[in-house]
């Protein structure tokens, strides 16, 4: 599995953007880590690889997704911070998530369902303030933490 230091915002962007070229055009992308931990940020380097402007991304806490379109593709960002895991069934997302466009979603822990071909990654605060540690989780471990 991959892992990945940030010791800057701009460098958890840079991460963001050089996975949008593996996600698109339709790839998922589920993000832990407590709040705080950089998931928008990582989130606004998938847009700017995407072609929109990252300053429009923000986290959608009180709307669940927010859709973007950019010249290299569609983001759908996703935000469950807000929702217990039988919430996020009921609201349609299986459905959204299996369609076309990037997906990004925080707080993916909170999915009960599985999400096939997704990328899951853990975003950690490192050894500074500015420090992230960003891990990606094996397909396995991510059921476990669901059962």
């Amino acid at each position: 599995m991959r892992s990945w230091t940030t010791r800057r915002p701009e460098e958890t962007r840079n991460l963001g953007e050089a996975l949008a070229a593996e996600l698109a055009p339709d790839g998922a992308l589920l993000l832990e880590g407590d709040l705080g931990a950089g998931k928008t940020v990582l989130v606004q380097g998938l847009a700017r690889g995407l072609g929109i402007d990252p300053g429009e991304v923000q986290s959608p806490t009180f709307t669940l997704l927010r859709l973007h379109e950019g010249s290299r593709g569609r983001l759908l960002h996703f935000d469950l911070y807000r929702l217990e895991p039988g919430q996020v069934e009921s609201e349609g997302f299986e459905e959204l998530l299996a369609g076309p466009g990037v997906k990004a979603v925080e707080w993916a822990e909170r999915l009960l369902f599985p999400v096939p071909g997704a990328r899951r990654l853990r975003i950690e605060v490192g050894e500074t303030p500015r420090e992230r540690r960003v891990r990606e989780l094996a397909a396995a471990m991510a059921e476990e933490r669901r059962g």
